[in-house]
């Protein structure tokens, strides 16, 4: 079952400060060595790295950034076969100031193109298993078919009627009323905590019942960084704690939950059993730097999480 990733890779720069500046003030960065990143595509990677058979589709310009990044997917045994191109568009960069164990990501804005999807790529994603995504990806795609234009939120519904299931990624901002098209009938949706407080105006998951089922929405799940996460499903609500580790870069922590989260699901592991081993991947990714350092074998994620437990 291949499982697609629809969003952005970026050159992620990286750069460290003693604290951040406020408004009118300055500050000293020390730079690190760029390396590959952005956030669907490092969950892209780690599914690929766990064995998950992968595609990922954005959309690039033709410069030689953009075929260092696509050639960096590949090396990653990531499929780059829908990858779309559009001259115009600006490179796709992220710069990354690591603070006092946290990270702030500042990222180019790309703009609002319409993503067409080629008949080979609408064929493909026409096929039973997941998409994950996000939302600002997702206002973006477009199809031609012999029917009229596909796009949006109609889009994904087509994809849904297939077979094609929905894991969401909205990190931290959270999402509206207005949303809500493109999220029904999702399979599972991923907020950290800023982003579920900025959706629901609350951090209880156990009062977002009547929301799921109104939404027809399988699971939702709540990450709490070092505290581990909890997910919902109708009336079950499953909590699993996080490992105590020594942080050495948050970057990519996210992204490697999401990428095992859905390896686990296309494996037919339970949520619960999936919800525990993609809190381990995150976790042992924190102690590596870099955006990719969640990359890993089933196995080492399996032989970390026994070492944590003794």
């Amino acid at each position: 079952m291949t499982v697609f990733f629809i969003g952005d890779v970026a050159l992620d720069e990286y750069y460290t400060a003693d604290r951040w500046p406020g408004r009118a003030d300055k500050g000293m960065v020390q730079e690190l060595p760029a390396e590959a990143g952005g956030s669907i595509a490092n969950a892209a990677v780690v599914h690929a790295g766990l064995g998950g058979e992968t595609q990922f589709i954005s959309l690039l310009n033709d410069s030689p950034l953009s075929k260092r990044l696509i050639a960096d997917l590949k090396e990653n045994d990531v499929g780059v076969d829908h990858m779309l191109v559009d001259p115009s568009i600006p490179e796709s960069r992220n710069f990354i100031f690591l603070v006092d164990g946290e990270h702030i990501v500042l990222t180019v804005e790309m703009g609002e193109q319409p993503m067409w999807l080629t008949s080979a790529s609408l064929d493909a994603l026409r096929r039973p298993g997941f998409v994950y995504t996000t939302l600002y990806r997702l206002r973006r795609l477009h199809a031609e078919t012999p029917g009229g234009i596909l796009k949006q939120a109609e889009l994904l519904k087509d994809l849904r009627r297939h077979g094609r299931r929905a894991i969401f990624d909205l990190d931290v901002g959270g999402c509206t009323d207005e949303d809500m098209p493109y999220l029904a009938g999702a399979a599972v949706i991923i907020f950290n905590q800023v982003g579920f407080r900025a959706a629901f105006g609350h951090d209880d998951i156990a009062l977002i019942g009547d929301w799921m089922r109104d939404h027809q929405i399988d699971w939702v799940v709540r990450t709490l960084a070092a505290e581990g996460a909890e997910a919902r499903n109708g009336e079950t609500v499953i909590r699993v704690p996080g490992h105590a580790v020594d942080v050495v870069d948050v970057t990519g922590a996210g992204d490697t939950f999401g990428g095992t989260l859905t390896w686990c699901l296309s494996q037919g592991q339970s949520f619960e059993q999936a919800l525990d081993f993609a809190i381990a991947a995150a976790s042992r990714s924190v102690t590596i730097h870099g955006p990719r350092g969640g990359k890993a074998s089933a196995e080492q994620i399996r032989q970390w999480r026994e070492a944590e437990r003794r």
